[in-house]
């Protein structure tokens, strides 16, 4: 019987947590569903990651109101998917944040990837109306950025390119708490469906050398210590290495892509096959993989119809 496309099979509202790391630092997370970050400072609140709709988002502000009566005055992207950023009106925040890169997916891909997306996740897509169009940034920057909240120093920084072209991470230095993005994941697998493998390993070495004592993923729970944050770091770095190795041991012996899939989830299954998401990334990364193995560079846009087309061929 045909697998259920991507995650239209995962209809069931998950357990939302809102943790506290640090004085005014929270992760608000949900079994493997996407994270979101917030910050408070002396005179405003900083959000990362807005969440798919405003349906979504609205959610997260009643958390955040619960804590604190203070304006939203930053709201950053961490990278561009639709799934993590179109619920960025709900929060009016005075200026939205993200990196040249980011800017640039938004503009090549954005409403692509509004279609594909909302198709591979309806639960999360729920109230998808809600949503008045592609979030822009009102701020771009490249390399890094500091932003202070009265006296608290925020770092917004893009290491490298990992997940996307544009991943950002957002580091409070003095507190040592990190809200990675995608680039680091928690008992979730890592979509690599537009993802630079080749680079993403030693952009994770560059997340490991801040030192983080504390690290929001882009799923899973909160890591509260400096040995889990290292053992996520670890294992999102074995499973791109795993994926990667595996597609191109079979582009070097020029097997179709649809043998090189069968074959790399035999492969990954075994150690990754219970891992959230994983049914529904395996086509997208190994397709994305196949590419780079390759010899093509950049990934490829997914639209609907790419989506399906894939799917059923991989699948089918």
């Amino acid at each position: 019987m045909p697998k259920a496309f991507a995650s239209q099979g995962d209809l069931k509202e998950k357990k939302v947590r809102f943790d506290k790391l640090a004085d005014g630092v929270f992760a608000y997370t949900a079994e493997g569903d996407p994270n979101a970050g917030v910050i408070i400072g002396d005179d405003g609140v900083m959000v990362i990651d807005a969440l798919a709709t405003p349906f979504q988002a609205r959610r997260l502000i009643r958390r955040i109101r619960d804590v604190t009566k203070k304006p939203i005055r930053y709201l950053v992207l961490t990278h561009y998917h639709a799934v993590r950023v179109l619920g960025a009106s709900a929060y009016r925040a005075g200026q939205i944040v993200a990196s040249r890169g980011t800017y640039d997916l938004i503009g090549e891909r954005g409403a692509q990837d509004f279609k594909s997306e909302a198709e591979r996740f309806p639960r999360l897509f729920k109230k998808i109306e809600t949503v008045p169009g592609l979030t822009w940034p009102t701020i771009v920057f490249d390399g890094s950025l500091t932003l202070w909240l009265g006296k608290r120093e925020i770092r917004i920084e893009h290491l490298g390119k990992g997940h996307s072209k544009g991943d950002t991470v957002v580091w409070l230095p003095k507190e040592r708490v990190l809200f990675s993005g995608d680039l680091v994941e928690q008992g979730a697998a890592p979509y690599c469906g537009d993802a630079y493998l080749n680079e993403w390993p030693g952009t994770l070495e560059k997340v490991r050398a801040l030192g983080a004592r504390k690290l929001v993923p882009g799923r899973g729970p909160a890591l509260k210590t400096p040995r889990a944050v290292n053992v996520a770091i670890d294992g999102t770095q074995d499973f791109v290495r795993a994926l990667l190795d595996t597609v191109q041991n079979g582009v070097r012996a020029r097997e179709p892509l649809k043998s090189v899939f069968d074959r790399t989830y035999r492969a990954l299954r075994p150690k990754y096959g219970e891992l959230v998401i994983f049914e529904h990334c395996i086509p997208f990364n190994v397709s994305r993989a196949y590419d780079e193995a390759s010899g093509i560079v950049d990934p490829r846009i997914w639209t609907a119809k790419r989506d399906k087309e894939m799917w059923k061929a991989l699948q089918g």
